[in-house]
């Protein structure tokens, strides 16, 4: 799986998790919400340190992954991590590679 974030929805992390320069960002898997890709589980989003990445890019200093252990939820889809500026939150795609 891969991972694309824009500069947009980068910034915007950046800015709402409060990132200190080199920090990271976790895509993790939660019991519960609602998903295109896994019924009965959504995204989760924390900081966190990279131990077994399956996925990562890094943006404007920041690195954004997904832990081996999660990369089930993605069923062979990557993520695309957008930007809504009228709702002004993060979109997420998920597409088959």
């Amino acid at each position: 799986m891969r991972i694309y974030i824009s500069d947009e929805a980068a910034d915007w992390f950046k800015e709402e998790m409060q990132l200190d320069d080199g920090e990271a960002v976790r895509f993790f898997v939660k019991y519960g919400g609602s998903s295109p890709v896994q019924q009965g589980f959504s995204l989760g989003v924390r900081k966190d340190v990279p131990d077994d990445p399956a996925a990562a890019v890094e943006r404007h200093g920041h690195t954004f992954f997904v832990e081996s252990a999660d990369v089930w939820y993605f069923d062979d889809h990557d993520l695309y991590i957008g930007y809504d500026a009228k709702r002004d939150e993060p979109t997420y795609d998920y597409k088959k590679h």
